[in-house]
């Protein structure tokens, strides 16, 4: 900030432009993408540059930049503050991923149809995450009568498995037990709490296994206001590289096994109605 002050006037003592903390806050999250600052330079020196212009002709001119104040110098919003409110639903949960920008939410929708037996995955995902999703399917097959689901007949059952914001591509294994959760949901109708968020591998037994990238994770759940993580029972290590408040206001269940995930995942089953 000093340097893009400096370079367009804007540090003199009759003249001495300040940007709140919610605003700069607001440039990162609202006009920047990125892991390092550049970008944030750039559009600091957007709006230094606006309103020089304005001091050189003589027009009035603030001496404070604020939230409210940066679309005028900025635009709208170029990217969606990254949160996802929902109801608590069935076939929707909520996973988090790592990107070269860093932490992102991975919300994982599946849909069931009649049909014969056809697993439907969208959203532009790579081969590594369409394995993880048949991975899921099996375990979830596999696992029917624990799951309560032994009277399903998958062979006349199409299931649409999908993650949204199509246009970009994503891949990994690490949404595996965010794709079961998802899926186990819309096969035993009972919702997901949408204020959790998840990541791991999962494997044809149900093993959960640990990830990468778990800091970005974390940060991007605690940006969107979600209260609890599930993670990796063996990335519990990791979380040292975790900011302390980021821990202080986060839930962290730590877990070896799917069947570990479904009781904190999912909402409790309602309670068999009682006739008169």
């Amino acid at each position: 900030i000093p340097r893009q002050l400096a370079e367009n006037g804007l540090d003199r003592s009759e003249y001495a432009l300040k940007f709140s903390d919610q605003a700069l806050r607001a440039i990162v999250r609202n006009y920047t993408y990125e892991a390092g600052v550049r970008n944030l330079e750039r559009e600091i020196a957007n709006v230094c540059r606006k309103i020089a212009r304005r001091v050189a002709e003589g027009k009035p001119a603030p001496h404070h930049v604020t939230v409210q104040s940066l679309s005028k110098y900025l635009g709208p919003p170029r990217f969606l503050r990254d949160d996802w409110q929902h109801d608590d639903e069935v076939g929707l949960a909520m996973g988090i991923a790592w990107t070269e920008a860093g932490g992102d939410l991975l919300p994982v929708e599946v849909s069931l149809m009649e049909g014969k037996g056809s697993l439907l995955l969208t959203g532009q995902l790579g081969e590594v995450m369409q394995e993880s999703a048949q991975a899921a399917l099996s375990y979830a097959r596999s696992h029917a009568r624990e799951l309560g689901i032994s009277g399903v007949d998958f062979d006349k059952l199409d299931i649409h498995i999908h993650v949204p914001e199509g246009a970009i591509p994503k891949d990994g294994p690490s949404a595996g037990i965010t794709i079961a959760t998802a899926l186990i949901s819309a096969l035993i109708e009972r919702p997901v709490h949408h204020d959790v968020a998840m990541t791991g591998e999962i494997t044809l037994r149900g093993r959960v296994l640990p990830i990468g990238g778990l800091r970005e994770k974390v940060l991007a759940a605690h940006r969107a206001g979600l209260k609890t993580v599930l993670l990796p029972k063996r990335n519990k290590k990791d979380l040292v590289e975790v900011p302390k408040k980021v821990k202080r206001d986060l839930r962290f269940v730590f877990v070896d096994r799917m069947d570990e995930v479904l009781p904190v995942a999912l909402l409790p089953e309602a309670p068999p109605s009682q006739a008169n």
